[in-house]
């Protein structure tokens, strides 16, 4: 964070005028954390499969049926 961002929240307020609740130590670590457990379990998870194009289902439904017809031969 840079001094003139952290300038610029201290002197933000609410929209009734007050200004804003300062975390105390203790939520403040207890977010590090949280964040910190999240990030690690995105690490963990595998990468979402990209999606097929037309031609690539296309291509798979044939062989898949071709498969299947040479498994019913047998």
């Amino acid at each position: 964070m840079t001094a003139g961002s952290a300038l610029a929240q201290r002197d933000a307020r609410r929209d009734d005028g007050r200004p804003p609740r300062q975390m105390k130590d203790d939520e403040r670590q207890r977010m590090r954390d949280d964040i910190r457990d999240a990030y690690r379990e995105r690490q963990g998870r595998p990468e979402r499969p990209r999606q097929m194009s037309p031609q690539e289902r296309d291509k798979l439904r044939q062989d898949l049926e071709e498969t299947n017809r040479q498994l019913r031969r047998k």
